[in-house]
């Protein structure tokens, strides 16, 4: 569950029962074409070490997609992959409380969520908190390019 107290939304997901902001069930976005996507991201603010892996990746990212936002907390920001209102999210040095409840909606609406590195136990310390998500085309064409830069 994850509870948005400024829009006051309240989204919920349970494995193999859907996602749901309230009693609306949530699907990712159908998008396909990166020059067309809305990004979400966050930057590593506490992990400045990696800032210039960051922002080559952020420079790519926004050379190619439509646009790139920062909303201020990772839940949110995967609550609207689940919902749909961000086509993608990409983002280094998370916790394991920043996306364990925005990665089950976000698998339960649709999409997909790995590390950067693909693998799919984005909890496990091995990943050091980096998280990739979208619908499959999107996911595909993130992981693809922050490969690259």
């Amino acid at each position: 569950m994850i509870h948005d107290v400024c829009r006051s939304r309240t989204y919920r997901a349970v494995r193999g029962g859907g996602a749901f902001e309230e009693d609306i069930r949530l699907s990712v976005s159908a998008a396909t074409d990166p020059r067309r996507a809305l990004i979400g991201t966050g930057f590593p603010f506490k992990s400045l070490s990696v800032l210039h892996v960051y922002l080559a990746q952020f420079a790519a990212v926004i050379g190619a997609a439509s646009g790139v936002r920062r909303a201020g907390a990772a839940a949110l920001d995967l609550a609207d992959v689940a919902a749909g209102r961000l086509d993608g999210f990409w983002e280094l040095e998370l916790a394991p409380w920043d996306i364990a409840a925005g990665t089950l909606l976000i698998r339960e609406a649709g999409g997909i969520v790995t590390r950067h590195d693909g693998a799919s136990d984005v909890l496990s310390s091995e990943g050091n908190g980096s998280l990739v998500a979208g619908n499959a085309a999107m996911h595909r064409w993130l992981i693809d390019l922050l490969r690259k830069s």
